[in-house]
């Protein structure tokens, strides 16, 4: 076994892998940039090395700090994580060059499945099944033209280097193939490089399912199942699961035996993971799912495998680079009960998910189920990264279960001053259609307007802010909810443009919401969503999100500004657009007005609670 291991990487998956890592007796080392100099990864670990400024180019992505931090410290081994440099070949090979141990496969398998197209031409070889499409090398619009006609249509056209939903065309219609193909080239050549791309058949009703594969140096090759990840925003995973639900044993035979045999096919070392899309119109059907790439690397996902196989895959991981034999044999290995995950964004559903940032100042998970995060209390939200802050894992011995623990898990997130997705995610859970597995890729994409809460808070929430605040003037330091007064108690609060008085004739019959009261705002949490009341006497709170203003979330760049000071806006309306962690956001005004203010134009780089415009509500 290793002794000594650098961890390339931050936030959640760092600190999983210190936790198994120091559980085996391994010293740890974290590697941490300028933003991460507190993060709870370089807090866990029993070393840690600054590798650079905040920005991922120049700290997480630069492989020869990271061999450098190995070398200064003495680490033996160095595991990447998920994403940064984890898929990255010529990263893997200076490792092993440079006389460590990489916790990976070997480069051959990186470089061998990191091609769509030739990964897809590898694994039709080896007898799994692909997605009918086109790969082949002539690259001329004509060709692809007639291959997308001979496919017939819908098509999909994908970057062969291409990840993360960009590079990525549907075409329904012949007339529509050339624009498309235009787009596509150039959005991949400016994403990743290279312009190369193939086609597939689209899939109506797609649904994503992965299969979980383990290799080691002594030929072995296990599958730990399959997972359902066809939630996805924007082709990002959402919510995960396992086992897939509807999969019977005989579907679950022939795609988990093609994912053995693709892993065998590049000499597979470690943690892998072989995606198939599947057409789900009729139920999962093994004629019906195709191999569409493989992961070379441990999964975002990966909790919710364990969690029905009761194996670590982050222990596995760490025997097998060490030469071990896998420590499970196939037959070894059963599914037990069901797992499902939730992502948990700092981000704003009802912002068109706008990234949130800032310092977190109450942050409470709970204590029930499975939770992987990589902050605390207190620590801060970077702009820099991913904005992913936890991992919600629930298990049960049927999906029903699985499903009512993750959602109390989600109704009880506590999160405050950043926003995050938790609402949205319990939305999900509770959808009928999502209860019934009713589930294929485009599954939120439909339902967006019914998944994103309503951020308005009803009566119930009023009054039992209005209880938060009245225990807090009686009993600042305790801010309970029971009050006890001869009179009837009264509290004026805000929310937005709205502003009430609030008469509580018996305080005692109001059912309390979880909450806190400070001298400005109350802030109650209730199913995963955040309400912040304001406390402030009108004209006291210029300046602040609730009056109106709108602040930068985030530093960033104004695009461009889409309204005039004094121009009557109606709630939703965009008024300015702010680029920020590569994406571009639309600020929109909350609530029908009069722009009153307006203290930005486009080219302006702003900083994080800038406030950018204000908007007085109409009388």
């Amino acid at each position: 076994m290793i002794t000594s291991l650098l961890i390339a990487n931050r936030g959640e998956i760092a600190c999983r892998v210190i936790r198994t890592a120091q559980a085996l007796g391994i010293r740890t080392v974290a590697v941490y940039s300028d933003a991460d100099a507190s993060a709870l990864h370089v807090r866990m670990a029993d070393e840690a090395v600054h590798i650079g400024p905040s920005p991922a180019r120049e700290s997480y992505l630069v492989g020869e700090k990271i061999i450098a931090a190995a070398k200064e410290t003495g680490a033996e081994a160095i595991h990447p994580g998920y994403g940064f440099l984890s898929e990255n070949a010529d990263f893997a090979q200076a490792v092993i060059d440079a006389g460590l141990v990489w916790v990976g496969p070997k480069p051959a398998s990186i470089r061998a499945m990191g091609l769509k197209d030739a990964a897809k031409k590898l694994m039709a070889d080896a007898g799994v099944p692909v997605t009918p499409g086109y790969m082949g090398d002539d690259q001329s619009a004509e060709r692809l033209k007639a291959e997308s006609d001979a496919i017939g249509y819908p098509v999909l056209i994908k970057a062969v280097a291409g990840g993360g939903g960009k590079g990525m065309r549907k075409v329904d219609r012949a007339v529509d193939f050339a624009d498309a193909l235009d787009s596509c080239r150039r959005e991949a050549a400016s994403s990743f490089g290279n312009d190369v791309v193939l086609l597939e058949k689209w899939i109506e009703s797609p649904r994503h399912i992965e299969v979980q594969v383990f290799g080691d140096s002594h030929g072995n090759v296990v599958h730990l199942f399959e997972r359902d990840c066809s939630l996805q925003r924007r082709h990002q995973k959402v919510i995960e699961e396992a086992p897939a639900p509807g999969m019977d044993e005989e579907t679950r035979a022939a795609v988990c035996g093609a994912a053995v045999r693709a892993a065998q096919a590049v000499n597979y070392e470690g943690a892998g993971t072989i995606e198939f899309i599947a057409d789900g119109s009729e139920g999962l059907r093994a004629d019906r799912i195709w191999f569409m790439e493989m992961n070379t690397r441990l999964q975002v996902e990966h909790p919710v495998t364990e969690e029905i196989t009761g194996q670590d895959l982050v222990e596995w991981q760490l025997r097998v680079a060490s030469g071990e034999p896998l420590p499970r044999r196939q037959d070894e290995l059963a599914i037990t009960g069901h797992a499902i995950e939730a992502r948990l964004y700092a981000e704003d559903p009802s912002t068109g998910f706008l990234p949130s940032t800032g310092r977190l100042d109450h942050f409470d998970l709970g204590e029930e189920g499975r939770i992987e995060t990589g902050v605390e209390e207190g620590d801060a939200i970077s702009p820099f990264y991913d904005p992913m802050i936890a991992k919600l894992v629930a298990h049960g011995d049927d999906r029903d279960e699985a499903i009512g623990t993750l959602t109390a898990m989600l109704d009880g997130v506590e999160v405050w001053p950043v926003r995050t997705n938790a609402g949205f995610l319990v939305n999900c859970l509770l959808d009928e259609d999502f209860e019934d597995a009713a589930l294929d890729t485009g599954f939120i994409g439909r339902k967006l307007d019914t998944l994103v809460p309503d951020n308005e808070p009803d009566d119930a929430l009023w009054r039992a802010a209005a209880v938060v605040a009245l225990a807090a003037e009686e009993q600042p330091a305790l801010a309970g909810f029971r009050l006890n007064a001869a009179t009837a108690p009264a509290a004026t609060l805000s929310f937005g443009a709205d502003r009430r008085r609030i008469v509580l004739d018996d305080a005692e019959d109001y059912a309390p919401a979880s909450g806190f009261a400070d001298d400005s705002r109350v802030v109650l949490f209730e199913g995963g969503q955040v309400y912040a009341f304001d406390r402030r006497a009108r004209g006291s709170h210029a300046g602040s999100a609730g009056s109106g203003s709108l602040l930068a979330p985030m530093p960033g760049k104004v695009t461009s500004v889409d309204v005039a000071a004094g121009e009557r806006v109606e709630k939703g309306q965009r008024l300015l657009t702010l680029e920020a962690m590569k994406m571009e956001h639309a600020m929109l005004a909350p609530f029908d007005g009069v722009v009153a203010e307006l203290n930005v134009e486009a080219g302006a780089q702003v900083q994080v609670e800038a406030v950018l415009a204000r908007v007085e509500a109409s009388e």
